[in-house]
């Protein structure tokens, strides 16, 4: 479990992190997000004690993680997936670390194996790309069997296949009871990675909840309605009360759920040719929440000639 309090890091007089609260639960994958500029990288390593804080506290499993005997065994972090010797191959990096870390050699072999590294495991990672470099930083992260597991954008670089093995893996990680915690700007990976969202904003908690909760709350689902009577039928829902808005051919309904609208029509004699539901997406989400937390946005159209 990690548990930040009061969580504040203070660089000149800017606070890229503000008095957070928040804690990560085993058995769930947590994800970690928020705009650039939002403290999430901070946040992580003062997690790992890489920076420290300026007031408050952030444990892992009740102490921090500084004081940890034995770091690399309760806490798997992959921050800079580049950060590695040039000159070593993967075997030898990994050999590194787990004599280091006093950790069996024999490890080492099955974290090439889990992520897909076996035939490059003599190369030298400097000649590694993105993606490799990606596996390796979370074999790593594995290596000494953590129950905590922390990755800070771990899909950068990989194809559609090794995506997915990210997600699989971090959800295999939360089901066996650890703690993960994920940051990423790929809102459709998240969507189908995470169980709870911890989202920051200029330093700050901006939402701490359930994926489900987040996009109920931060974002409107609506029903789809199309009809050749398309105007009397936006007339009998709004008499009703119902929130109507026209777009090309279709309408757009809040208020009442779609059998509901159904019925509604058809009981007046009109007619239907679609009706569905219209989810809302975790992106939709993340931008009403954050739209006031960008620190950098841009036009769509600056710049290009017509």
């Amino acid at each position: 479990m990690i548990v930040a309090r009061g969580l504040t890091k203070i660089y000149g007089k800017k606070a890229a992190v503000d008095g957070i609260d928040f804690t990560v639960e085993p058995g769930r994958v947590t994800g970690f997000l928020g705009p650039n500029g939002a403290g999430k990288s901070t946040t992580m390593r003062m997690i790992l004690g890489l920076d420290r804080p300026t007031a408050g506290t952030v444990t892992v499993d009740g102490h921090r993680y500084a004081d940890s005997p034995a770091p690399l065994r309760e806490v798997g972090a992959l921050l800079e997936a580049r950060a590695l010797h040039p000159g070593r191959s993967a075997r030898d990096h990994l050999r590194w670390m787990a004599v280091r870390n006093g950790i069996p050699t024999a490890r080492v072999d099955e974290m090439l194996a889990l992520v897909g590294l076996e035939e490059v495991a003599g190369k030298r990672v400097g000649k590694f790309s993105l993606g490799m470099g990606q596996r390796l930083g979370i074999a790593v992260a594995l290596l000494g069997n953590p129950p905590v597991v922390v990755l800070d954008e771990p899909v950068n670089g990989l194809d559609p296949e090794g995506i997915r093995w990210v997600r699989n893996l971090a959800r295999d990680l939360a089901a066996q009871g650890r703690t993960v915690f994920i940051s990423s700007h790929l809102m459709s990976e998240m969507a189908l990675t995470a169980d709870h969202l911890v989202v920051v904003g200029r330093g700050r908690i901006l939402a701490d909840c359930s994926m489900s909760e987040f996009i109920a709350d931060h974002a409107s689902s609506y029903v789809r309605v199309a009809s050749p009577q398309r105007g009397e039928v936006a007339d009998l829902l709004r008499r009703q009360g119902l929130d109507v808005a026209v777009h090309d051919e279709e309408l757009r309904v809040q208020g009442l759920d779609a059998p509901s609208i159904g019925e509604l029509v058809g009981k007046s004699g009109l007619l239907l040719h679609e009706l569905t539901l219209v989810r809302s997406s975790l992106e939709d989400a993340f931008m009403t929440l954050t739209a006031d937390s960008v620190e950098y946005s841009a036009s769509p159209t600056a710049g290009i000639a017509r």
